[in-house]
C-alpha cells in the first residue's frame, strides 16, 4: 500500500466531507448525512453510507465507466474510495486520489491499495491510460474556462492513447418554467456553474465552485483542447457519460 502527496490538501477543520467520511468509517452510523447548500437551490443531503457503497448497489452509469476503464487508472477525488476497491476487485492497476487527508486515511483503512493524497493540478507523476472522474467529477473544475484549462493540462496526466472518462448533466431542466420555456440569463455566467458549501455537524467548509456542463457545450470545449467525445451512455435528466481521447496528429 502506498501513499504519496502532491500539492495542497484541504484543512481539516474546513474539511466536512472528508469529516463525514472517516466518522462513517469509524462508526457506521448510517444515518450521517452531508448537508449541501448552492447559491441556486434548497438544502440538499448526501446520505454518507452512499459514499461506502459496493459495485452492486452502484447505478448503471458507474459500472458502465468501470467497464471502460483500461491499463493504468487514476481515480480523481476518488472519496471512500468505492470506486478504486471495484476496480481492484476487477484485478485492475488503480491508483485513489484525493485532495481530503481524512478521506485519504479512510482510503487506506478500507484497503486501496494505490493512494495519492493531493490536488490533481499539482501531480507531475507518471502518466496514465485512464483518468476516471465519476460522480461528475469534473466539476472540480469550477467553470468553462477552467474546463478548457484543465483539458489542456490532463495531457500531462494520459498517455497519447490514454482517456478521460467521466459524468455530467444538463441542468437547464431546474431553470425550466411552468409554460415550458427556460428562464435563464443569457447576459449572465453560464447557467452550469454553481457555488456549493458543505456542514457535518458543526463543521463547515469554504465556498467552492462547481460545474455542470451540457454535452454540446462539452463537445465544443472538447474540440479546441484537441480530444474527441465519445459518448457511453444518457441516463435521466440529461445525465451522461462521456470518454475523451485525444485527438492525434
Amino acid at each position: 500500500m502506498s501513499h504519496i502527496t502532491y500539492g495542497r490538501t484541504l484543512e481539516v477543520t474546513k474539511d466536512a466531507m472528508g469529516a463525514a467520511i472517516a466518522a462513517y468509517e469509524e462508526d457506521r452510523n448510517e444515518d450521517y448525512c452531508v448537508k449541501v447548500y448552492s447559491d441556486f437551490s434548497e438544502p440538499d443531503d448526501i446520505p454518507v453510507p452512499l459514499l461506502f457503497r459496493d459495485e452492486k448497489d452502484m447505478p448503471e452509469i458507474e459500472t458502465l465507466a468501470l467497464d471502460h476503464c483500461k491499463g493504468k487508472i487514476l481515480d480523481v477525488g476518488a472519496g471512500a474510495g468505492s470506486h478504486a476497491l471495484a476496480l481492484q476487485k476487477r484485478g485492475k492497476d488503480v491508483t485513489a486520489m484525493d485532495i481530503s487527508s481524512l478521506a485519504v486515511e479512510t482510503m487506506n483503512k478500507r484497503g486501496v491499495q494505490n493512494v495519492i493524497q493531493g490536488d490533481i493540478y499539482a501531480y507531475d507523476g507518471p502518466k496514465f491510460n485512464t483518468l476516471l472522474m465519476l460522480m461528475n467529477g469534473i466539476g472540480l473544475v469550477g467553470t468553462l474556462d477552467g474546463l478548457g484549462e484543465f483539458l489542456v493540462k490532463a495531457k500531462n496526466f494520459i498517455h497519447k492513447d490514454g482517456q478521460i472518462i467521466f459524468d455530467s448533466s444538463d441542468i437547464i431542466h431546474l431553470f425550466e418554467d411552468e409554460d415550458g420555456s427556460y428562464l435563464i440569463d443569457l447576459t449572465a455566467e453560464y447557467y452550469g456553474q454553481i457555488q456549493y458549501w458543505m456542514e457535518f455537524g458543526d463543521l463547515k467548509g469554504d465556498k467552492f465552485d462547481w460545474l455542470y456542463v451540457s454535452y454540446p457545450v462539452l463537445e465544443e470545449y472538447a474540440a479546441v483542447a484537441g480530444y474527441k467525445v465519445n459518448l457511453i451512455h444518457v441516463g435521466d435528466l440529461n445525465h451522461y457519460l462521456v470518454s475523451l481521447t485525444l485527438i492525434n496528429d
